[in-house]
């Protein structure tokens, strides 16, 4: 299995943008297997109308091409693309390889995923087998070159769509399979067992290995498992189920060199796969992302996934693949989206960079477990709300056209790490308490509502284009993290840190001396002991600030003293503080600061970056820019049910009215003014 589970050697050259449509794309999933072929003449008369211009398709349809192992029918979905080449509207093709059919799960029972309870799934659901089967790598990459070799030519082809939304609902997978090619993949990492037991210290609890094939994968135990094991484990299962991906990928390339290949990414929603090995394996980075519906401020967390989605494709133009025109099916309390929050979400993903708006789906499904899922056909028909929506937000991307290609630009970064989230969430950590998501959003949200563009970043990737860089939750630095971000501050960057940060090294080890390990010298403090609080304990500083969750006993070095415990298990010590290291300035934050203090804190370092935060918008505003040699197009999306004002000069492409110097944007609407380049 060695062959299989290996990175590529060489870095591939990514196909260019799909070639067709000229514009921003649009659109969404099609099934029209559910349908009868009547059914599929009246759609795409209707996604006309809409001026819907690219659909994916065939995601689901393995059983239906391939009812019978070896056996292909491929006659309707021939017909479909030859309705939709004559229509106009581009094809994302996608494999069908997130759904086997029955047939296979009877032939090949080894490939069924197994929990880490020892539960062996079933099927009668979607989701891949185990990514470790080599039956089921087989038959996915048979039926992606069947399709490959038939559709090559095919003029309504623009765009391969591999698998859907890789690790949900399956990724780690504890069958024999897996348990092989984890031990493969160990050796590969390794080389000796010796270099594993050091790197898993194994000499805790005795669990010293002395042969390859006493390893299993981390099972459930009778206490707490090895927790770098875990963590190696869940490294590996991204890399097993990339490695499906690229197999896929390649067959492929092999008839369609010229054509973008990609899947379905959930940025901020899925931590099963480290997206950032990812990207550099698609063409076009896409994304789905669907909204925590209950949470009122969903629509930043909209933001953060898109913001984050456009860092992972590098600031070139992404697609966002799936998001919903109203209600989801699978959250506890599935809420309908209001009037005009359809478009709001849409140029949100617009204004962060995407150049693609899709949705899943086009006809909402009669029967199956989305059944309650919102379409942008709904089955109301086209006299419903949604419809009019949809029918809007097509002729507003067509005003928009201007904006495609554009690019976002980011003078502050936040670092994420998923292999850091992984290991942070392990068991038995000093405080149940204890969220880098929480964190992360916190953090983003400040900026968010001050309008301040944020990119993501790898703690290992190159941060020198970034005037601030923030840390609001990395538990675990390695040496090459650790050196990136050292050298990044002492050539003149500018780095704030939060609290449980630089705790662990890459096998998530304590690295020796105090806390915080690989930041202790650019951060120019020591941790003596974790100071958690209770719950719903609240500590104060000298400021007047408040804080909870956590504390600690800091004993500064060369750092200086910005705020102190007035109380608490930390009371007399400090709470924050400033470093000053090479040319460059780091802050560290030691407690969860309330309100409006943490926006204070980031606020100030914002400024000492020589960022000026600009007009404050009205809450509630969302604030966000692209750029092009041909001007700025700002996007003032308001989210409120009170009409807003903002500073802007140019011309509204949507209402095609000219702005002077103030722009008005009604309660719930969107204005995008662009501003030509000698103007700006």
């Amino acid at each position: 299995m060695t062959d299989v589970l290996q990175a590529p050697a060489t870095q591939r050259a990514p196909a260019p943008w799909v070639q067709r449509p000229a514009g921003l794309c649009y659109g969404g999933d099609y099934n029209p297997e559910q349908w009868p072929r009547e059914v599929w003449v009246e759609d795409i008369a209707l996604m006309k109308d809409a001026g819907i211009n690219l659909v994916s398709i065939g995601i689901f349809s393995w059983v239906l091409l391939e009812p019978r192992e070896g056996e292909y029918h491929f006659e309707w979905l021939d017909d479909l693309m030859d309705l939709l080449a004559d229509a106009g509207i581009s094809v994302d093709l996608g494999t069908p390889t997130a759904a086997p059919p029955a047939w296979f799960w009877k032939k090949y029972p080894q490939s069924r995923p197994v929990t880490r309870e020892g539960v062996t799934l079933g099927n009668g659901s979607r989701g891949m087998a185990s990514p470790s089967s080599p039956e089921y790598r087989r038959a996915a990459t048979n039926i992606t070159e069947q399709l490959a070799r038939r559709y090559a030519s095919h003029p309504a082809l623009v765009l391969w769509h591999v698998h859907n939304e890789f690790g949900a609902p399956v990724s780690e997978s504890y069958d024999a399979q897996s348990v092989l090619a984890f031990r493969d993949w160990l050796r590969h990492r390794y080389g000796t067992l010796d270099a594993l037991n050091q790197a898993w210290g194994t000499l805790f609890w005795g669990q010293k290995y002395g042969e390859w094939d006493e390893i299993d994968a981390p099972r459930l135990s009778a206490s707490v498992s090895n927790q770098a094991q875990r963590l190696d484990f869940r490294r590996f299962t991204s890399d097993a189920m990339l490695q499906c991906f690229i197999a896929e990928r390649d067959v492929i390339k092999k008839y369609t060199p010229h054509l973008p290949v990609t899947t379905n990414f959930m940025a901020t929603n899925c931590l099963s796969a480290d997206y950032w090995a990812w990207a550099k394996e698609v063409d076009i980075v896409a994304n789905d992302h669907y909204l925590v519906a209950q949470r009122t401020d969903n629509h930043v967390l909209l933001s953060m996934d898109a913001d984050l989605t456009r860092s992972l494709a590098g600031n070139r133009p992404w697609m966002l693949m799936e998001h919903s025109t109203g209600a989801v099916n699978w959250q506890g309390r599935n809420i309908a989206k209001r009037p005009g929050e359809l478009a709001r979400n849409s140029l949100s993903h617009l204004a962060r960079g995407a150049d693609a708006i899709m949705f899943f789906q086009f006809r909402a499904s009669r029967y199956g477990a989305e059944k309650f899922h919102s379409a942008m056909l709904p089955h109301a028909g086209t006299g419903t709300r949604i419809w009019r929506e949809v029918m809007d937000l097509g002729e507003d991307l067509g005003k928009l056209s201007p904006v495609k290609g554009s690019v976002v630009k980011s003078r502050v970064a936040i670092l994420w790490d998923v292999e850091s989230f992984w290991a942070q969430d392990l068991e038995w950590r000093p405080s149940s308490d204890l969220d880098h998501r929480e964190r992360i959003e916190s953090f983003y949200s400040v900026l968010w509502n001050r309008g301040i563009s944020v990119d993501f970043a790898h703690p290992e990737a190159d941060l020198s284009g970034y005037d601030l860089v923030l840390a609001p939750a990395l538990y675990l630095v390695g040496d090459k993290a650790a050196a990136n971000i050292s050298r990044y501050v002492h050539d003149g960057g500018h780095l704030m840190v939060s609290y449980f940060s630089g705790i662990v090294d890459a096998n998530d080890t304590v690295p020796a001396g105090a806390s915080p390990g690989g930041l202790r010298d650019v951060l120019g403090l020591e941790i003596h002991e974790f100071l958690p609080l209770r719950e719903n304990e609240t500590v104060t500083m000298g400021n007047g600030a408040t804080g909870t969750i956590w504390s600690e006993e800091i004993h500064p070095g060369t750092a200086n003293v910005l705020s102190r415990y007035v109380d608490g298990p930390a009371a007399a010590g400090p709470a924050i503080t400033r470093n000053e290291f090479g040319d460059g300035t780091a802050w560290y934050i030691s407690t969860k600061l309330d309100g409006g203090h943490l926006a204070d804190v980031v606020l100030d370092a914002v400024r000492a970056a020589g960022i000026e935060p600009g007009v404050q918008p009205p809450a509630g505003l969302e604030v966000a820019s692209r750029d092009s040699e041909d001007g700025t197009f700002t996007f003032l999306i308001n989210h409120t049910d009170a009409d807003a004002e903002y500073p802007a000069r140019g011309r509204n492409l949507i209402s095609g009215e000219d702005v002077s110097g103030t722009a008005h944007i009604p309660a719930g609407t969107i204005c995008v003014v662009h501003t030509p380049a000698e103007q700006r």
